[in-house]
């Protein structure tokens, strides 16, 4: 019998490591045969990557009974499955948390290497699974420039050009056909931005609940936006528990929910949402959801059918679950994948869906056939992407994370993490470059098909861009 760590969040990990591959724990000649080595989980992404240094660590799931006497990463240029004998770090043991972060230096610029977390105890080392990266030339890098693109000095609702218009706290922005709509939410309506910052009010501010030409169509608290392939936009209308349509022609209708506030899958006025807080759309039509308030991932096809991808959903009688847990779809509890607060959701080209799990402070990554894994963060190694609140991905891959606690990041497709703009835990409003640029609670971010990055600045009421360079 392994011993595990205090607090349900490891024991939810524990599962978490077999899913994602964990290689499994490799013995010494020399193991006691009273203890196992210990289980590890590397981290899914390297950060701070560059031409002779990098970022990486892991998490000890399971010590076995045995205490630890070291940690790190291991890696190698040659060798694919690395161990202690190539090269390490030896990181502080952490028996409080059992995460650590490993400084990788000594690098070869351009070289690919693999690495794996490793923690040794009595029973001898335990492995994570195998991640591959590739360093950067030598003396290139990323850079980024952030500047003010919309909205004053100060909160309103005015249409006009650049600095000109007027925004009382812009959330999730999305790009399609030229334009970036932004939801202006303390003004109660969703904004068009060209890609020369004129704007434009896509719907109107008036509070309620009314379907029709969209000049008239109402919304309460609309919380995001997505596009299909032909044009038809979708909206998590928070305040009405609603998922709305908005055709090509300016038509709203609703999509799905009743209004209610709860939880029930199936089609037309029997479903019902509980917050829901970000929508996205696949290349065949389907729209996913993140059911905020019921710690959810739905998903509503073409047809209107609602069902729930993965989550454990509430049983009678009682609340929404929440929680940390890698796991199947909506399977039964202690295999069912656990959420806390998701709040925004992105689909790549090949149907897997992205999460922003706000409460867990991780990036989770959901297959077609629902299986979830954590991409980056977790509720151990709170910093790594921080309290991300909006995610979005280009057609490259790559995946943009606003991290309301200061930071705009991006995972590269090569699942490179990188600070795009601002500083961790820090407020305020300054452009100029990357890192030393500032924001006041950014809450969403989307990138054009030029590779310009646009981020709603809740408390700052402006629309930021930041130009990222690879050079």
């Amino acid at each position: 019998m392994r011993k595990p760590l205090t607090g349900t969040i490891f024991s939810a990990i524990i599962t978490l490591s077999i899913l994602i591959g964990i290689s499994g724990c490799t013995k010494t000649p020399t193991v006691s045969s009273s203890v196992l080595p210990p289980s590890v989980v590397t981290l899914n992404v390297i950060s701070s990557l560059a031409s002779t240094t990098a970022q990486s660590g892991g998490i000890i799931t399971n010590t076995n009974y045995g205490d630890i006497s070291a940690n790190g990463v291991c890696w190698s240029a040659t060798n694919q499955t690395p161990t202690i004998a190539d090269s390490k770090t030896s990181d502080t043991v952490n028996t409080t948390n059992a995460g650590f972060i490993s400084r990788l230096t000594g690098l070869a610029p351009s070289t690919t290497y693999y690495l794996r977390a490793y923690a040794t105890n009595a029973g001898g080392p335990g492995y994570g699974a195998v991640i591959k990266f590739t360093t950067t030339a030598s003396g290139t890098g990323l850079t980024s420039t952030v500047s003010t693109f919309a909205g004053g000095s100060t909160y309103g609702y005015l249409d006009g050009t650049g600095t000109a218009a007027l925004f009382s706290g812009p959330q999730a922005l999305t790009y399609n056909n030229g334009n970036v709509y932004v939801i202006d939410a303390l003004n109660n309506l969703i904004r068009k931005m060209t890609t020369t910052a004129v704007v434009s009010s896509y719907t109107n501010p008036t509070l309620g609940y009314a379907d029709g030409a969209i000049a008239s169509a109402t919304f309460y608290g609309p919380r995001s936006i997505a596009f299909d392939a032909t044009g038809n936009a979708y909206v998590a209308d928070l305040g009405n528990n609603l998922i709305r349509k908005i055709t090509p022609a300016g038509v709203v209708s609703t999509f799905a929910g009743n209004g209610l506030y709860g939880y029930v899958d199936g089609t037309g006025s029997v479903v019902e949402f509980r917050s829901p807080s970000g929508v996205a759309c696949d290349a065949t039509g389907n729209v996913y959801v993140a059911d905020r308030g019921n710690n959810l991932i739905r998903k509503i096809t073409p047809a209107g059918v609602v069902s729930t991808l993965a989550g454990y959903p509430p049983q009678v009688g009682g609340g929404p679950v929440t929680g940390y847990f890698d796991g199947s779809g909506t399977t039964v509890y202690g295999t069912a994948a656990l959420f806390s607060s998701p709040t925004s959701v992105a689909v790549d080209a090949t149907g897997n869906v992205y999460v922003a799990d706000q409460g867990n402070r991780a990036i989770r990554m959901i297959t077609s056939a629902g299986v979830v894994t954590t991409l980056a963060g977790n509720p151990v190694q709170k910093n790594v992407v921080g309290a991300p609140v909006a995610i979005s991905i280009d057609a490259a891959g790559n995946l943009y994370i606003a991290d309301s606690s200061g930071r705009i990041l991006e995972i590269t497709a090569a699942k490179v993490l990188y600070t795009l703009a601002g500083a961790l835990n820090t407020s305020g409003y300054i452009d100029g470059p990357g890192t030393t640029a500032l924001f006041n609670n950014p809450q969403g971010v989307t990138a054009d098909a030029a590779g310009n990055v646009y981020v709603g600045d809740f408390y700052n009421n402006v629309i930021r861009k930041i130009v990222p360079k690879f050079q």
